[in-house]
């Protein structure tokens, strides 16, 4: 038997395990989707998921191995994002967590109800129903079935509208956290150079990160259980629709992280531009008379940050476009060979449109998970920026500014005052905040 014989007795197995008799007398245009979506499509995905999994087994075993650089400690803050935010959010971390595996069967049954609509209250055929001993005639069955779809939709937007709350508080709270921790430390720096950078990141750097600590735990397990539920839901309707529904996976998972990475870096060159310019600006306004020649660097730090965002917008649409272009893949399979199933007989009507539905359903949850990596990423270079900030902001104490610096520091935050009278506040401990 040669190699290609046997492949075609593979395909014909793994077809009869999903339910499919799969034969000769099958249209010919139906045996390369029978391929794609039951052998290589599931082929490409083991070996990307284990590309991964063995990558970041990789990584996290070079992170272990690696001796770790004794760096002054911040109060405060741990090295680690995730362990920062779960250190001030463990308990509402984890009902934020309940609240999320909540969702999940009210999900399923607004996945289900419509196709119990479509298949049996509007069937004419088998009515009066008994339901708890009470027969039903067609209309009231079709209005209690539509009632119960209302009521799960209510149940989903409140469970959704709570838990969005919710995020907002613990984002709120943990960012008024970071940023006092971040204020702190640097108001403990003996060293005042770096005393103009404290604005753009007290301002604009914590943002991402006090809205990233309410979605740490929470979304993955919100969207990846929405996830796992609608797959569920299209494989109970029919296993070869479910696969079907995983066909492009594969290639997102291969080049929407290797774009994301170009993201990355240019984000981490943005946020150092803009404290350039933020010190670039600080000097100036120290400065007794305003020089011309300062808005030829100031002008520079302009294009340089035009290009970059430039960059990261072209990057950013161009994931978005790819992954809308790979998502609106799966529902021709669904109208091609799903409208083939229906003729056939393998499955109903309303198990079409329902797993058209849940397929409708189940590229936002991805989307948002594709979100979560980049935000993740985004949110973690930040943090690292941040306190690599702070860790070179303090200094030893051996290394601190001789006490004769003091006067004459203090003599021109004098004269400041004077100029500039809003910076009296500066000496009151406030702080400027978008």
């Amino acid at each position: 038997m040669s190699l290609l014989d046997r492949y075609h007795l593979l395909v014909h197995d793994v077809a009869a395990a999903f339910g499919y008799d799969y034969n000769d007398a099958t249209p010919d245009w139906v045996h390369p989707f029978i391929h794609l979506i039951l052998v290589l499509a599931p082929a490409l995905l083991i070996t990307v998921g284990s590309y991964l999994a063995i990558r970041g087994i990789l990584k996290l075993w070079k992170y272990r191995s690696t001796p770790a650089l004794h760096t002054e400690p911040i109060r405060g803050l741990e090295k680690s994002l995730f362990k920062t935010v779960l250190r001030y959010s463990r308990s509402q971390q984890a009902l934020m967590i309940l609240v999320s595996l909540i969702a999940m069967p009210i999900l399923y049954l607004t996945l289900e109800l419509p196709k119990q609509i479509v298949n049996n209250a509007l069937d004419s055929g088998r009515f009066p129903i008994a339901i708890l001993g009470q027969d039903l005639d067609q209309v009231v069955f079709l209005m209690l079935l539509c009632g119960l779809y209302l009521l799960a939709i209510i149940l989903n937007g409140l469970n959704k509208y709570g838990l969005n709350v919710f995020k907002g508080y613990v984002a709120e709270r943990f960012l008024r956290r970071f940023r006092l921790l971040v204020y702190r430390h640097w108001r403990s720096d003996p060293d005042a150079r770096n005393q103009s950078e404290i604005i753009p990141i007290l301002a604009q750097e914590v943002e991402p990160i006090g809205g990233f600590a309410a979605d740490v735990l929470a979304l993955p397990i919100l969207q990846g259980g929405t996830l796992l539920t609608i797959l569920s839901f299209m494989f109970v309707q029919d296993p070869v629709l479910g696969a079907a529904a995983l066909t492009v996976l594969p290639i997102q998972l291969v080049l929407l992280p290797k774009l994301q990475r170009r993201v990355n870096a240019l984000s981490r060159t943005r946020i150092r531009e803009v404290r350039q310019l933020g010190r670039q600006l600080s000097d100036q306004l120290r400065e007794r008379q305003v020089n011309p020649a300062g808005l030829l660097p100031v002008s520079t730090s302009f294009r340089e940050l035009e290009r970059v965002r430039r960059k990261i917008f072209r990057l950013k649409f161009f994931i978005k476009a790819l992954n809308n272009f790979l998502t609106a893949l799966t529902p021709f399979l669904f109208y091609s060979l799903g409208g083939y199933f229906v003729i056939e007989g393998r499955i109903t009507l309303g198990a079409l449109v329902a797993v058209l539905a849940a397929h409708k359903e189940f590229s936002a949850p991805l989307k948002e998970l594709f979100n979560y990596y980049q935000t993740l990423e985004d949110t973690r270079i930040r943090y690292q920026e941040i306190m690599a900030f702070l860790s070179k902001s303090i200094q030893p104490l051996g290394h601190a500014q001789p006490d004769n610096t003091v006067p004459q520091e203090a003599g021109q935050f004098e004269r400041s005052k004077q100029r500039y009278p809003a910076l009296s506040l500066v000496g009151q401990g406030a702080i400027a905040t978008s």
